[in-house]
């Protein structure tokens, strides 16, 4: 049990993390990625942030409790038994993305495609016949499609036509504002994804990973580590494939293919000297 004696309300970033892991990254009620802190002791009597104490509920659920509405007691069972680890996935959360442009930036890279009739899509990065980010424009919708998996091929995030959903067994989850965090360890992110509605999607920092592909995401580049190939300042417009990597059962044409690439065996640390090297050169 983590207790600090606080000076403010404002509970200690080490002891939100410990509560949202605790909580399976979501409502303990319903899953709702998106939540507050609740002191389930009231904390204007208590005074201090212990985190087994406190616990995660959406706005509705928040309103609900403090206007006495939802008994403290079923608050207090949801807290031992949250829906996300009770489920094994959390409530799907629908993203609000429309119109009949779509706009990708990964890494200073931009992908982007117009509606040009049923069916239009664009899959910016795609390994093995698994597309990683996939977009599809139909009606004036735009439908992101997302998997991020880990290091053994399980999936720990998937957007499916603007649904979210996530397993609660990563490190860290965390969704503030429009921006969706999900951590491997402390400070070791593996995707950091801006949502900004209504048609645009931007990646800074990743790790996207398939089938021993490694592919990390820069503010102003992407670096495969495989093959320590840099990738910066292109853009893809109304192409179907941008970043496509591997065997394709059906071919896919994209801006920048690999078909025959070795695969992630050991350390990447040749990889990230070139990508020091490279850019450093080209700021030269």
């Amino acid at each position: 049990m983590n207790e600090e004696k606080p000076n403010s309300r404002n509970i200690p970033l080490p002891i939100q993390r410990e509560v949202r892991q605790r909580c399976g990254f979501g409502c303990v009620i319903c899953g709702m990625p998106l939540y507050e802190y609740e002191h389930m002791e009231e904390w204007a009597l208590v005074k201090r942030h212990v985190s087994d104490e406190i616990t995660l509920l959406c706005d509705q659920h928040h309103r609900e409790k403090t206007n006495g509405f939802l008994p403290k007691q079923i608050v207090t069972e949801a807290n031992i038994n949250p829906y996300n680890l009770r489920e094994g996935v959390s409530k799907p959360y629908l993203l609000h993305f429309s119109g009949s442009e779509a706009v990708v930036e990964i890494g200073g890279n931009t992908f982007s495609c117009a509606d040009q009739g049923y069916g239009t899509a664009m899959v910016p990065i795609s390994v093995d016949g698994t597309p990683l980010i996939g977009l599809i424009l139909a009606d004036g919708h735009f439908l992101l499609n997302l998997v991020i998996f880990d290091e053994f091929n399980i999936p720990l995030l998937h957007i499916k036509n603007n649904q979210l959903v996530y397993k609660p067994n990563a490190w860290d989850i965390q969704l503030v504002g429009t921006t969706l965090t999900v951590r491997e360890d402390h400070r070791k992110i593996l995707i950091e994804i801006q949502f900004c509605p209504p048609n645009k999607v931007i990646i800074n920092r990743g790790r996207f990973l398939k089938n021993g592909i490694e592919i990390l995401v820069r503010p102003k580049n992407i670096l495969i580590t495989n093959n320590a190939s840099v990738i910066s300042g292109c853009s893809a417009i109304n192409c179907y494939g941008g970043l496509i990597i591997g065997y394709h059962e059906k071919p896919i044409s994209g801006f920048f293919a690999m078909n025959g690439i070795s695969r992630y065996l050991g350390s990447n640390k040749e990889a990230l000297k070139f990508e020091k090297e490279s850019m450093h050169q080209n700021k030269l």
